[in-house]
């Protein structure tokens, strides 16, 4: 005999309608930034597929202008830049140079579209002849030295009119020093999205390749983060937002849900979660063995992140996702 009060989930599964009018948590494009690699060149016409991440490319500035644009007519609502410029050299001199790519590019956004969200990614890796995200001496990312050129990066993009910068590198103190620097020149409504919980992880490896930014020698494990440590996680947020961060966020992100879910419990601050390239070619290659539904999997790894309680995502699938939810 079956009980009469037992509990009868399905009654609100039986319809699509039905679903969606309990569905706890959704993506919209409000919660999406896609992410772009900008290319410093006098061919405008460049656009080079990243081998290691089909679909998304290096762009010309030129390219960049005519690809956000399909963007924004979908849906987008913000974009962050990652920047590759001419030359390099071991001070990353195009990372705070008003003529840099970044800041180019961001001018060039911001006066076609004013109301887009432009975000610089604030770093020197992709600057510098070494690739290391810092002022390197004996083969050692020395930290104080480096504020310095971050705050720097952090005012000219700001100066070029980023809506946001997003300090990546993981030296410590680095958010308090881009702090002091941007209200010292002005800009006080400058908000800080800090990449807090960043780990030194083997998921970023399409990344190197995309931003042209693999170290030349060793590796980034003495300032990102050990991948073993959660607890660290919340000294780390805490010390950032303690520090001026309005945003932080965890990188990667399927891997760390359960610190995405920490840093919510700990922290009343919009967080963020970063689906990183690793992630992203992943899927992309099991779908493209016909293993998988390729966005059915997207759709469910970015609802995953909201129900960690991720307020934001960045995600390479930002552009696909906007067609959909369109």
């Amino acid at each position: 005999m079956i009980p009469a009060d037992f509990y009868r989930g399905r009654r609100l599964r039986n319809s699509l309608a039905l679903r969606e009018m309990v569905r706890e948590n959704q993506v919209t494009a409000n919660d999406l930034i896609m992410p772009y690699f900008v290319v410093e060149t006098e061919d405008e016409s460049f656009k080079k597929e990243i081998s290691s991440m089909p679909g998304q490319y290096q762009l010309s500035l030129k390219q960049l202008r005519k690809t956000v644009g399909e963007a924004v007519a979908d849906g987008l609502k913000a974009c962050i830049l990652f920047g590759i410029p001419a030359e390099k050299d071991e001070m990353a001199s195009g990372a705070y140079d008003d003529a840099g790519i970044v800041q180019k590019a961001i001018r060039m956004l911001k006066d076609k579209w004013p109301d887009l969200i432009v975000i610089a990614d604030t770093c020197l890796c992709e600057y510098t002849s070494h690739g290391h995200c810092g002022i390197v001496k004996n083969e050692y990312v020395q930290n104080d030295p480096t504020l310095n050129l971050l705050a720097k990066a952090a005012v000219a993009q700001a100066r070029a009119g980023a809506n946001m910068v997003a300090p990546s590198d993981m030296m410590d103190g680095r958010v308090a020093a881009i702090r002091e620097a941007l209200d010292e020149e002005g800009f006080i409504n400058t908000p800080i999205m800090s990449y807090a919980v960043k780990y030194a992880s083997a998921f970023y490896g399409p990344f190197r390749e995309a931003a042209e930014s693999a170290p030349k020698f060793g590796d980034r494990k003495t300032y990102q983060m050990d991948p073993p440590n959660g607890r660290e996680a919340m000294r780390e947020a805490a010390a950032d937002l303690e520090e001026g961060a309005d945003i932080l966020m965890v990188k990667p992100g399927l891997p760390y849900l359960d610190v995405i879910r920490q840093v919510r419990d700990n922290f009343d601050t919009p967080v963020a979660a970063y689906q990183v390239s690793g992630e992203y070619s992943m899927i992309k290659a099991a779908a493209q063995n016909g293993w998988i539904d390729e966005m059915g999997v997207v759709m469910e790894s970015l609802v995953a992140f909201k129900r960690a309680g991720a307020d934001l995502i960045l995600t390479y699938f930002t552009e696909d996702v906007l067609k959909v939810l369109k």
